[in-house]
């Protein structure tokens, strides 16, 4: 500690002192019309300049990758030519994983460390490729509000080499983790990827978007993962020296890719049935009107939707009027119909592991709940 303080101090000194005085140009002597040689002065240091925007994309796409797992697909990133970062619940309980590269190649990583506290996970490629592009590891130190940021990954995990740019919105504590808020646009399938610094650099994982919100979302400083590829565990003093305590600011747990998955799926779910639902309300009418002209008998029982009939046996008491046959066939097609679109959205829910009792409040919601659906 005594030795960071006198560096801290010799840099300030050395940074606020008066700037030497130019010195003065020598004398030389020389003889008469002799050929004075006089060595240029050095160069002055040039400032850095940030590459175009085109470029660094240009130059991160091939560093990232759409990793897929047992437990769903995220995004990931190369920070040398065999290891890469990403959050720990993409990977969760996996030994090893698929990456797909930004050229549709495959290969296969294993889970090399990780942290759940911090939500990081190092993975390992076991035979990297010589001309693999990289994502050099910056910091969030001198990081402010208003810096232009860039994040790449595979939102939904569908779309990937996906980009999106915005700001830092603020540095925020969440429990021992320093995070990064930012506008940038995330989905579920941004996790693990990186947020980068207009300079090209990796300053965070894209981690989690607050659900029910707009332009919340929010990237783990890249430092807690500095730790992880040092062989250490990620602490809170990873970034003790960058974020003050006045930033710490309580937030709802992180939502799980799982969670996002679900929620994606929930949505998807009630917009089908209620695409369903119109098709079935429109069934209702015609059965309706069938009913009082083409129907000779009775129907026994109560139903929801009235054509849910045709499925229980014994409902139907009766026959069909000479000259409707054609109009009572058109009635069944359309169950049929609504029948097999139900039993395919109900698997693609169930595979989103939306669970069954949302599934069941949401078949009721839109009166598509029918027990006999599978006679």
């Amino acid at each position: 500690m005594a030795g960071a303080a006198l560096l801290t101090l010799a840099w300030v000194w050395q940074n606020n002192r008066k700037p030497a005085e130019a010195p003065a140009t020598p004398t030389v002597a020389a003889a008469p019309g002799a050929k004075i040689e006089v060595p240029p002065p050095p160069n002055a240091a040039l400032p850095a300049t940030a590459p175009s925007l085109e470029d660094l994309i240009k130059r991160s796409l091939p560093a990232v990758v759409l990793i897929e797992s047992s437990i769903g697909r995220g995004s990931g990133f190369f920070v040398e030519p065999d290891k890469l970062l990403t959050n720990n619940h993409v990977v969760d309980g996996n030994y090893s994983v698929s990456i797909r590269y930004s050229n549709g190649d495959t290969d296969t990583a294993i889970v090399s460390s990780y942290s759940r506290d911090f939500d990081i996970a190092l993975l390992k490629v076991m035979k990297p490729r010589p001309d693999q592009a990289v994502i050099p590891v910056g910091s969030i130190a001198g990081l402010q509000s208003g810096e232009e940021v860039i994040t790449i990954g595979s939102p939904l995990g569908l779309l990937q080499n996906s980009v999106t740019r915005g700001i830092v919105s603020g540095l925020r504590k969440v429990d021992s983790i320093t995070a990064i808020q930012t506008d940038a646009a995330m989905n579920p399938g941004n996790s693990g990827g990186p947020l980068l610094a207009r300079n090209g650099s990796a300053i965070g994982i894209n981690s989690f978007v607050l659900r029910g919100t707009q332009g919340l979302n929010f990237a783990i400083a890249i430092d807690h993962a500095k730790a992880l590829l040092s062989g250490h565990q990620p602490s809170e003093a990873d970034t003790a020296a960058f974020i003050k305590k006045t930033n710490e600011v309580p937030l709802p747990p992180q939502p799980t890719e799982t969670d996002r998955t679900r929620d994606q799926g929930t949505q998807l779910y009630e917009a089908q049935l209620k695409q369903i639902a119109q098709h079935a309300d429109w069934l209702d009418s015609y059965w309706n009107r069938f009913m009082e002209v083409g129907w000779e008998g009775k129907v026994v029982g109560s139903f929801d939707r009235p054509w849910y009939a045709l499925w229980n046996d014994g409902a139907l008491q009766g026959k069909v009027v000479i000259g409707y046959e054609t109009n009572f066939y058109d009635i069944k097609r359309h169950a049929e119909e609504i029948r097999s679109q139900l039993g395919a959205v109900e698997e693609a829910a169930r595979k989103a592991d939306v669970f069954p009792g949302t599934r069941r409040e949401l078949r009721n919601k839109y009166r598509l709940d029918y027990p006999g659906w599978d006679k």
